[in-house]
């Protein structure tokens, strides 16, 4: 268990889950516990959520990739922490969930945030340079090197692969140092 960090407790309060929950959902918004959003896919629990976002220290002007962005709710949460300068991406392999996550990020008006769907085949978005952070919210059963490889140098990752939650640090010379930090459940990562 980790403890959430105060920028990590403001975001959420700035980016409730309510408006990234099904109509029917909503009213169960605050109850610490996964709540289903369609396609088999589940909104995590806050406390899960605060426990990724702490452990990815989000610096301001980060650009971030978010793997498995579901409603959208944890592409808004770290484009709160990243800040107008950052630049978050959600990906999101079911089309109509990325859709519908894409406008429920567009409405929050934070410009430098959008979830497209994932690219057939492809794990995660490459991009030049990599990613500052990675957030993936679907369970591996092996730390995927397709997302490693998309990680910058001094880059984070936080995922969890086979039922534990794994903080991977890039450091600037390209060595890895990989840390377990206790046990989730999440829906699975499809690595095609």
């Amino acid at each position: 268990m980790v403890m959430a960090d105060d920028a990590v407790a403001r975001a959420m309060q700035a980016v409730p889950r309510t408006g990234f929950l099904p109509q029917h959902q909503r009213p169960y918004a605050s109850a610490d516990h996964p709540l289903p959003i369609g396609h088999g896919q589940t909104s995590s629990q806050p406390r899960t959520v605060a426990d990724m976002l702490a452990l990815l220290r989000v610096p301001r002007g980060a650009r971030i990739l978010d793997v498995g962005a579901g409603s959208g709710w944890t592409t808004a949460l770290l484009a709160h922490l990243a800040g107008p300068q950052g630049e978050v991406l959600g990906v999101e392999r079911h089309p109509e969930l990325a859709g519908w996550a894409a406008k429920n990020v567009a409405a929050t008006g934070m410009g430098w945030a959008a979830v497209e769907t994932a690219d057939p085949g492809v794990l995660g978005r490459p991009r030049p340079g990599g990613w500052d952070r990675i957030l993936v919210s679907a369970q591996a059963v092996h730390l995927p090197d397709e997302l490693v490889d998309q990680l910058a140098p001094g880059g984070l990752m936080v995922i969890p692969v086979r039922g534990r939650m794994l903080l991977v640090e890039n450091d600037p010379e390209g060595d890895l140092r990989i840390t377990e930090h206790g046990g989730y459940r999440f829906v699975p990562l499809v690595e095609d």
